[in-house]
């Protein structure tokens, strides 16, 4: 049965990078996929072969990525940095990733609750707020997933990560973080013919 568990009100928020940091030395030798806001911050703070900067990306797609990644790679985890804007676009995913049985993926969603890096409006579900709070975890854990976290405290997340982590999966965890600044806009770490071919000779060895 998945376990879903809230911090507190959906009000208060953490810093993005400090989100991110906690991730650092849980990460291991999982595979990191990263989109949107995730993207320009991750590669700030890491340089590992096996992370994948899904630059320039298709909105939403990243969790359908990281799914063929965890079902190729079953022996490897996988952990998928989405943007709250970008779940939105592909809510079917979380469906096809419990039916697929990927019990080696990590969804997490960054919810600040605008498109970090197409120039800072709201999402939807922002303004859905004024009515009633849309609830990402609850539809994960809706659609099956193994493990439902939403975090809004820095310092809930950093004691409850690593067991999340190395509980079964598929998991699905919610961060609410605030937004990282008015420089809505996203620079690819390097060219991508360049970070591919470490990636695919890093998946390799695997």
């Amino acid at each position: 049965m998945s376990n879903i568990m809230t911090t507190q009100s959906p009000t208060s928020r953490m810093p993005l990078v400090a989100a991110l940091e906690v991730l650092l030395p849980l990460r291991g030798d999982r595979i990191v996929v990263t989109t949107m806001g995730a993207a320009r911050e991750w590669p700030k703070l890491s340089t590992h072969p096996l992370d994948f900067h899904y630059i320039p990306s298709a909105m939403g797609a990243a969790p359908a990525l990281g799914l063929g990644l965890a079902l190729a790679k079953p022996q490897r985890e996988v952990l998928v940095l989405n943007g709250d804007g970008a779940m939105l676009m592909n809510l079917g995913s979380l469906v096809t990733i419990v039916a697929a049985g990927a019990s080696n993926l990590t969804l997490i969603t960054l919810d600040n609750g605008i498109y970090e890096v197409t120039g800072g409006q709201q999402t939807a579900a922002a303004a859905a707020a004024r009515h009633a709070w849309v609830d990402f975890a609850g539809m994960a854990r809706a659609a099956g997933f193994a493990r439902v976290a939403r975090f809004e405290r820095w310092e809930d997340w950093q004691r409850g990560a690593a067991a999340l982590l190395a509980d079964p999966g598929p998991r699905f965890v919610v961060l609410a973080v605030e937004p990282v600044g008015a420089a809505y806009h996203l620079e690819a770490p390097g060219p991508l013919s360049e970070r591919l071919p470490k990636f695919q000779a890093a998946l390799a060895q695997i």
